[in-house]
């Protein structure tokens, strides 16, 4: 019979990423429900002794999956160590991060194990001990309550920064248990060559507790340049609209929304954002929503916790100024 909850931890260059620490918490608090154990699974290449940390945030047990092909994440490699890996110890829960990567991963894996997946996860609850997923629909406008019958394991996937982070327990160490598994370099179809690093050292947005996006309001690149001095002064990350990306003033990997990055800081400031639905939808979950525009109307001010109805050009440099003050 299944048992117990499994997280797939998520490292990047060996260092484990915060989603991690956000679903190995959340799986702490369902195993404690139902009377169960935590198994994180970690793939990587020397990342062995960053193991131990994930124990501080819930993890009972820790797999370590040590090699030289798994150093770069690519698709193949990592859905057959995984599929290996949850087979061998059946879970009842099996929770990944929603970001790009456990995205990715997220699809083939579900294929592979033949089971189904709740996607974009924003709250996870227990019903007659069987996986309850609540996840946005329809650009947000409504939530589906999503749950699993007679099926393990109970695959969800959950939005970054949405779940609670239980504080570290530094006392507490997990199992730490090297894993052996098969690896057909024949079956592996695809190799990384090159990996291209932001050296702006800023936080990704899907991970940033405040972002400051702009949108066609900014009038052209060179409006950003406000939003950059924003953000360096409250240690922001800076967003952007799909109209913005789409005129070529910001780059893709900027981009907020549907059809870009679904984030969930503890602030979001939309300057010039006029709130289209695909915006929207890929903002709605942050805890706090600032909004800055001229036109008193735009959508956005309905999802706004505070809005400001004025030219940004006026009051985002003197927001700027007031922030210095007190930084």
């Amino acid at each position: 019979m299944p048992n117990g909850v499994m997280v797939i931890a998520e490292q990047r260059d060996g260092e484990i990423r915060k989603v991690s620490y956000e679903i190995v918490s959340e799986g702490r608090n369902l195993a404690d429900s139902l009377g169960q154990v935590v198994t994180a699974v970690l793939l990587g290449s020397g990342v062995k002794d960053k193991a131990a940390i994930l124990g501080q945030y819930g993890a009972d047990r820790v797999l370590v999956a040590d090699d030289p092909r798994l150093e770069t994440y690519t698709t193949d490699a990592y859905v057959a160590v995984i599929a290996e890996v949850v087979k061998a110890n059946d879970p009842a829960i099996l929770l990944l991060g929603g970001s790009a990567q456990g995205k990715d991963l997220s699809a083939r894996l579900s294929a592979r194990l033949g089971v189904g997946t709740a996607q974009d996860c924003t709250a996870f609850s227990l019903e007659s001990g069987n996986l309850v997923a609540l996840r946005p629909i329809y650009a947000g406008k409504a939530y589906a309550k999503v749950s699993f019958v007679d099926s393990w394991p109970q695959m969800a996937v959950a939005r970054p920064n949405v779940m609670a982070m239980n504080e570290p327990n530094t006392s507490k160490s997990p199992e730490v248990v090297d894993v052996s598994f098969s690896l057909d370099d024949s079956a592996l179809k695809t190799r990384v060559v090159e990996s291209i690093r932001d050296e702006s050292g800023k936080v990704d947005l899907t991970e940033a507790d405040i972002i400051v996006s702009g949108g066609r309001g900014m009038k052209g690149p060179e409006g950003y340049g406000i939003l950059e001095e924003l953000a360096n002064v409250l240690g922001a990350s800076v967003g952007a609209s799909r109209s913005a990306v789409d005129a070529g003033w910001r780059p893709h990997s900027d981009q907020v929304g549907q059809t870009g990055k679904v984030v969930s800081p503890n602030l979001y400031i939309a300057c010039g954002i006029s709130g289209a639905i695909q915006h929207l939808a890929g903002m709605s979950t942050s805890k706090v929503i600032v909004a800055i525009n001229k036109d008193a109307e735009a959508p956005i001010f309905q999802k706004a916790d505070f809005g400001v109805v004025d030219d940004l050009f006026n009051i985002i440099p003197a927001f700027t100024e007031e922030v210095k003050k007190i930084a």
